[in-house]
């Protein structure tokens, strides 16, 4: 191997409960930021740790005015504020596109990351950080993706 070879790192970003769920099972195709970023590329879904019941309601609340089924799918998933996976990686995406404008019924802006591809992962329990952030190879390695 030369010296000038260099392996990227899988990028993963960390996104607030129940929104996390609804990017992984609910059909949600963007991830609203303050930021934007030239990244495009897998990244992995990390669910924060945090989260607060007025955060969930506001949550379900703009997925029902949006006229989402993902409440529909949560329903179905006996998803709850109780058993809702946090801290740690819930599924894989992929960054295509930085808009800054209404690409989907899910776009709040001021910015925008498309995700296609969307896959859930076996839960793996990990710290999260801001923006996004390089995950280590090793948990990289040991990802297992459900159904498929």
């Amino acid at each position: 191997m030369g010296g000038d070879e260099r392996v990227e790192q899988m990028k993963a970003i960390s996104v607030r409960q129940p929104w996390a769920w609804m990017i992984v099972y609910g059909g949600k195709n963007i991830e609203n930021r303050t930021w934007k970023t030239n990244y495009r590329g897998n990244i992995l879904i990390h669910a924060s740790a945090g989260m607060t019941g007025d955060e969930w309601d506001q949550a379900w609340n703009f997925s029902a005015n949006i006229n989402s089924d993902a409440g529909r799918r949560a329903a179905l998933a006996h998803l709850s504020r109780k058993n809702v996976q946090r801290g740690g990686f819930v599924g894989t995406a992929r960054i295509v596109d930085c808009v800054e404008s209404d690409y989907s019924i899910w776009f709040e802006g001021p910015y925008g990351l498309v995700l296609h591809d969307v896959r859930p992962i076996e839960f793996v329990p990990y710290t999260g950080a801001l923006g996004l952030f390089d995950v280590p190879d090793g948990i990289v390695a040991n990802i297992k993706r459900i159904g498929g």
